[in-house]
């Protein structure tokens, strides 16, 4: 039975980490539907964060009432007319002389925007998110110059200290962060490398790492290296006795296993050298030349130097731009993924349902509150992306019938909108129930 206490604990955990994380998402999404829709001459009558009985709630002087409730997976801003809390359906009638408060009521414009508003206010938030860390936590320079030190198993003999500027390593000159490939492709693999540095006044050859140790920067949710249990800043010191120095070293060795059990010798600051025994899932990635193959893969990342590069402050403008940037490729991964798992490119296990979203957040939350915050980043983005879907119930739905009565000068008829909408809604809870589907069963 005490067994069972620690992994309930590390449920519980993840639970409330997705909460906070939806919560935060939802909060963002529904506050740009109500204020441009306030904004436009539309009253919200609720702004629901959760589902079900009341736990807390206030009416403001506007008129609407703002509320928590019982069931935190999701929320909702009900406006005036609106029949549920999708403003899906013809609507409720409402005072003539009110219909313009309505969302069925207000002219073209003010409905298109009060929609679009939801998604867009996603994708500020990731902006935000990704520019604000890019100021706060900096960019490298330029020039490679070593940040904090990290630690590195007893055999790696490392003699760089903070400030060094990296001249050159095992000969090949290094005078920016793209000649580091540069190192890789020409210098063979070892635990120790020279690096020629300028300290100060004094130009110094100190030993040091390999510039790409076999060091685990992240392990991804529900993968073999998850469940085997490896974290973050592990080193794999051998893969099936085989020793490894460098972190390219292990793709060759998991490909070639094709899913059999693997045994990773890990180092970890503080404990003793472990044998870990992983298994690798197939997984489909994008192909340098385009498309898709499938790939082993145990579900680690790395390359991560035992340092990390002294940064500068990005500028506002630099700043914004990396954030635009990072997510429309957040937004643009998704539209290729999607497209990629209904043309078969694909296998439609890649679709996560609620658990391995749930799983994500809660190992991102355990790694750091950067790292949760950057995943909020990820999410709130590719979920702006999904509810531009042109499904009905979703926004990108409404939007559609919007574009249609835009083109013909009339909106659908109560029938087909009914229709639509049922098949919209038999869509989503399929999907929902297609990805949970592939959490439980997919390998």
């Amino acid at each position: 039975m005490t067994d069972l206490i620690p992994q309930f604990g590390s449920t519980l955990y993840t639970l409330l980490a997705f909460i906070v994380a939806l919560s935060i998402i939802v909060a963002v999404h529904e506050f740009g539907h109500y204020i441009v829709g306030r904004w436009s001459g539309i009253k919200a009558e609720v702004f629901s964060i959760g589902f079900g009985p009341q736990i807390f709630s206030r009416r403001d002087r506007h008129g609407t009432l703002w509320q928590v409730a019982a069931l935190p997976l999701g929320g909702y801003v009900r406006f005036m007319g609106d029949e549920n809390a999708a403003s899906a359906g013809p609507g409720r009638r409402v005072d003539p002389a009110l219909q313009r408060q309505t969302l069925s009521g207000a002219p073209l414009w003010a409905r298109f925007a009060t929609l679009l508003a939801g998604p867009v206010f996603n994708f500020i938030l990731s902006i935000l998110i990704f520019a604000g860390f890019a100021m706060i936590v900096g960019l490298p320079r330029d020039q490679v110059v070593i940040g904090e030190i990290a630690p590195s198993p007893p055999e790696v003999v490392n003699e760089l200290m903070p400030g060094d500027q990296v001249l050159a390593i095992g000969g090949v000159p290094v005078a920016g962060w793209a000649d580091m490939r540069k190192v890789i492709e020409t210098v063979p693999p070892a635990a120790s490398q020279e690096w020629r540095v300028q300290r100060g006044n004094d130009e110094l050859t100190v030993p040091g790492p390999d510039p790409m140790p076999p060091r685990v920067s992240g392990v991804g949710a529900r993968s073999a290296a998850a469940d085997a249990g490896l974290r973050p800043d592990d080193v794999i010191l051998s893969v099936d006795g085989v020793r490894v120095d460098r972190f390219d070293q292990i793709a060759p060795k998991v490909a070639a296993a094709e899913g059999n059990p693997l045994v990773l010798k890990v180092w970890r600051e503080g404990e003793e050298v472990t044998d870990y025994t992983v298994a690798a899932k197939q997984q489909d990635l994008p192909a340098a030349e385009g498309g898709y193959e499938r790939r082993w893969l145990v579900g680690i990342t790395g390359g991560d130097g035992y340092f990390t590069p002294e940064t500068r402050t990005a500028g506002p403008l630099e700043a914004l731009w990396l954030g635009i940037d990072r997510t429309w490729s957040v937004i643009t991964m998704s539209l290729s993924g999607l497209w990629a798992m209904i043309s078969g490119q694909i296998d439609s296990c890649n679709l996560g349902g609620a658990i391995s979203i749930a799983q994500t957040t809660g190992q991102a939350a355990s790694a750091g509150g950067a790292s949760f915050i950057t995943w909020i980043a990820f999410l709130s983005a590719a979920i702006g992306f999904l509810n531009l879907l042109p499904i009905p119930v979703l926004d990108g739905g409404h939007l559609m019938f919007y574009s249609y009565e835009a083109v013909t000068g009339r909106p659908p008829s109560d029938r087909a909108l009914n229709l639509l909408t049922a098949i919209g809604f038999a869509a989503v809870i399929g999907l929902m129930i297609f990805g949970l589907t592939n959490d439980l069963f997919c390998p």
